[in-house]
């Protein structure tokens, strides 16, 4: 990167969404398990901005909320008058600054760090600019505003859809919306604009064809400027992170049998080795060490796996859930906050959850922790080496000590002590005769009816 001068940063959230359909502002929606403005502001994070304005219209509130601490604040377009007037909103917030804008949209969620820093440099190569615009060629232009340039990356007009010619209608350059200008020029240029258009608006990219310098644009890919104004603008948005996901992944060492089945969130770590099978669901927050297995048909989130480790098949790891090296989690078992060490094995049909299990134990089919009362949560603890037997129950607070056996079928409800076996269950009682018996008075009882 060239420029070094100061940044600010000024994204555009004040869209009502309608499309959307939904009480949740529109940039509020998730793409990857992460709203599409923390994933902006996640990548405008790295050019370590001195300031961040969000201009929002309706759902201030949810906006505030969803940046409180990101170092953004808020500016106020009360009234819905064009992509100029919006952006004309953050100059109090902007009051003093000097250096360079980035003007980006919060529903446009996927551009990279890499493409600002690629516009400031433009803006700061030396000859004058007023702006650099970033353009892209979708497959389809469509009703985006079309740019003209002279060859060279310097544009000779920018025209919205709706008001250009056939001729102009027909260059396949468009424009994102995403703009760098220096501070010294933005205001001064916005007061110059006027809303004779077919709109009525205050454009934003007016600003270029006003007398005076030079402005120049430098070109994306389509995806990375793809907006969200719908939910299926959302899905479209959703299925391009995930490819571009898989394909990294792929790169980086892990194995995907079935890639198009497999879903990642914006933060899901998988190191080298890995293997997961198909229809897996990562929700965020899980970290997966080298040589991990993640067998089909499982859902995580929130849980870290280590090393060797073996997840599923239709395994389910909720936040909280430790799972050690080598250790295995089996078909159908939960685990919610609950710590498995290395070599544990729960294989089948079980719910581990506030529960510490001690390396090399074994819990049988059908157990359950019995962790919660109603009103509170209790832990399960059990010894390195422990063996429950299937379709046991152990009710919290309990533990279990290291090398003990419980029998299959108890409830447990008191400690029981390393290395000693545990058996809650009635004696058994055998009847010689009794099935024979039972079996013929119900057939002639039957057989009266």
């Amino acid at each position: 990167m060239t420029a070094t001068r100061p940044l600010a940063v000024i994204i555009l959230a004040a869209g009502q969404g309608t499309r959307m359909k939904s009480a949740k502002h529109k940039v509020l929606h998730p793409v990857a398990g992460r709203p599409m403005l923390l994933h902006l502001l996640a990548s405008v994070a790295e050019l370590r901005p001195e300031r961040q304005v969000v201009v929002v219209g309706a759902g201030r509130e949810q906006v505030e909320a969803a940046v409180a601490g990101t170092g953004a604040v808020i500016a106020v377009q009360e009234q819905q008058q064009g992509t100029g007037h919006a952006v004309a909103q953050a100059h109090d917030a902007l009051a003093g600054f000097a250096g360079d804008i980035l003007i980006l949209y919060g529903d446009v969620p996927l551009v990279r760090a890499e493409t600002m820093r690629a516009m400031l440099d433009r803006l700061n190569m030396g000859d004058e600019l007023r702006a650099v615009v970033l353009g892209f060629r979708p497959e389809d232009a469509g009703a985006y505003g079309r740019i003209i340039t002279n060859g060279q990356g310097i544009i000779g007009k920018m025209v919205e859809y709706k008001d250009a010619d056939a001729a102009e209608r027909a260059v396949t350059l468009c424009n994102s919306g995403l703009m760098a200008v220096r501070s010294t020029d933005l205001f001064v240029l916005l007061d110059q604009i006027g809303n004779h258009n077919a709109a009525g608006e205050y454009y934003l990219p007016d600003i270029v064809m006003l007398p005076g310098a030079q402005s120049a644009v430098i070109e994306t890919e389509a995806w990375e400027v793809a907006g969200v104004n719908s939910r299926q603008e959302q899905a479209m948005i959703e299925a391009a992170w995930q490819d571009r996901r898989r394909s990294e992944v792929m790169r980086d060492g892990v194995t995907l049998i079935a890639p198009e089945t497999v879903f990642f969130a914006y933060d899901t770590q998988l190191g080298r080795d890995v293997l997961v099978e198909p229809n897996v669901v990562f929700g965020p927050g899980v970290k997966v060490a080298d040589n991990a297995v993640i067998r089909a048909f499982s859902h995580l989130e929130g849980a870290n796996i280590g090393q060797g480790a073996e997840i599923g098949p239709y395994a389910r790891l909720r936040p909280g859930a430790n799972i050690g090296a080598k250790a295995k989690v089996g078909n159908f078992v939960e685990i919610k906050k609950a710590e498995l060490n290395e070599g544990a094995k729960v294989n089948h049909l079980s719910y581990i959850g506030d529960a510490t299990i001690g390396a090399g134990a074994n819990i049988g089919a059908g157990t359950i922790t019995c962790n919660y009362d109603g009103f509170f949560k209790y832990r399960t603890e059990i010894g390195a080496g422990a063996f429950i037997g299937s379709n046991s129950a152990l009710v919290a607070p309990v533990k279990i000590g290291a090398g003990a056996i419980v029998g299959a079928g108890s409830v447990v409800t008191r400690e029981v002590e390393a290395e000693s076996l545990c058996l809650v269950r009635p004696a058994q009682e055998g009847k010689p005769g009794w099935a024979a018996r039972f079996r013929a008075g119900m057939q002639t009882r039957k057989a009266a009816k």
